[in-house]
């Protein structure tokens, strides 16, 4: 299990942003304990980041992402 430290540095977002994406169920994660000790399983954290590539994917082939913000081909 990750900590949402662990959680950051891995998708290199800040702190309000990870707390964002569990508040909104959007990245499973399990609180443990009264103190606030929030985990995230290995394999949830897997499966946002294959979601995000299969919505990014959606959104590039409908015209949704403009040329200038989608990466360039080297």
């Amino acid at each position: 299990m990750l900590t949402l430290d662990q959680v950051e540095e891995v998708l290199n977002l800040g702190k309000p942003l990870v707390y964002a994406l569990v508040r909104s169920g959007e990245l499973r994660a399990a609180q443990f304990g009264g103190r606030g000790v929030w985990r995230v399983r290995e394999d949830d954290l897997s499966a946002y980041i294959d979601a995000a590539y299969e919505k990014t994917a959606e959104r590039i082939a409908s015209g949704q992402v403009p040329e200038g913000d989608a990466p360039a081909d080297d």
